[in-house]
């Protein structure tokens, strides 16, 4: 049963990538991110602060699935919140069992699964089969960011994208527990220079040369 795992910064591109793979190879796909986006959404949705750790570990505790289909979830506040929380030790521990779960069992029948996020191939699916990580320098994911909140209707400077980008850069990099780092045996994808259709092209022909799928 294979295991990609897809690893990289924000806005990288590498849940567009994630997604796309999944659907032409028939993987389940799970946005690890947006488990730390459902903590967050459920604290600021109570009027609380990310920061709290002993409320976000209570949080994680308790999350459901049905906690990943939050309409705000992919708030510019709420990725804010998520960077927040992943930095917390027992948040998780909370949701690694979830990811861990999700690889070894993928739902609805599928026979392998694709996982993106921070940490996949360093801490939640160290043997996964395929390990990528996608990057892409600090202007070209503000500006892809910054568009994309623009095309969702929502007020964006690009110079204010770019500061919380590199803030969120060296929080997810300084992190104790889990920092975002390449695993060792993982293949780099810059995709500064691509675009999305470039970047699966590149990624789809990996996955086959070394699984054959």
């Amino acid at each position: 049963m294979p295991v990609i795992a897809i690893d990289g910064p924000v806005a990288s591109g590498k849940g567009t990538l994630a997604r796309r793979l999944a659907e032409a190879l028939n993987l389940a796909y799970l946005d690890t991110g947006s488990l730390y986006r459902a903590v967050a959404s459920c604290i600021l949705e109570r009027g609380s602060d990310p920061d709290d750790s002993i409320l976000a570990a209570k949080v994680a505790d308790t999350l459901t699935a049905e906690d990943l289909d939050r309409d705000d979830i992919r708030d510019e506040i709420v990725g804010q919140g998520a960077s927040i929380v992943a930095a917390n030790q027992e948040v998780r521990k909370a949701l690694l069992e979830f990811q861990r779960n999700f690889a070894k069992t993928p739902p609805d029948g599928h026979l392998g699964a694709i996982l993106d996020g921070r940490d996949i191939g360093t801490v939640v699916c160290p043997d996964a089969e395929i390990k990528l990580f996608i990057s892409a320098t600090p202007e070209v994911r503000a500006l892809r960011r910054h568009k994309e909140l623009l095309e969702r209707g929502e007020e964006s400077i690009y110079a204010r994208v770019l500061e919380d980008l590199r803030e969120r850069d060296q929080r997810d990099r300084n992190r104790d527990t889990a920092p975002l780092r390449a695993a060792e045996d993982a293949v780099i994808l810059d995709t500064s220079d691509m675009d999305a259709d470039k970047a699966f092209k590149v990624a789809r022909q990996l996955i086959k040369e070394r699984l054959s799928l």
